[in-house]
């Protein structure tokens, strides 16, 4: 559920490094929202976010918007699909994840004494 921010959270305080959201935005929030959402959360916390779409289908009831992402953790779309079905082959260096947290230790800041997320 890229739309809640706080599930990503909870996975990258578990040690997550990639996460991977299947998702069939439509055509009115797909172009407002889709690659917004997954950079966000990408940057938020410091993975890499995959975002698995549907192909369009104009001949069906629902016309997902598609277009597959892959976004690093810096928050920089490194690959990308249009509505058309296919698929992405993307090499995810894990080390890039180690760094970027290491440079810019965001989660280390985090004000655990003011507010908490739990997994209840």
């Amino acid at each position: 559920d890229i739309r809640f921010p706080e599930l990503s959270r909870l996975m990258a305080l578990e040690g997550a490094e990639v996460i991977i959201f299947p998702a069939a935005f439509n055509m009115t929030t797909g172009p407002a929202h889709w690659e917004l959402n997954f950079r966000g959360r990408a940057l938020d916390n410091q993975v890499y976010t995959v975002g698995v779409a549907p192909a369009r289908d104009m001949e069906s009831s629902y016309h997902s918007y598609g277009n597959s992402i892959v976004v690093s953790p810096w928050g920089n779309v490194i690959n990308r699909m249009d509505e058309k079905e296919g698929y992405i082959i993307q090499e995810i260096d894990l080390e890039y994840v180690k760094k970027v947290r290491n440079e810019l230790p965001l989660l280390k800041h985090l004000r655990r004494d003011l507010y908490t997320l739990s997994k209840n």
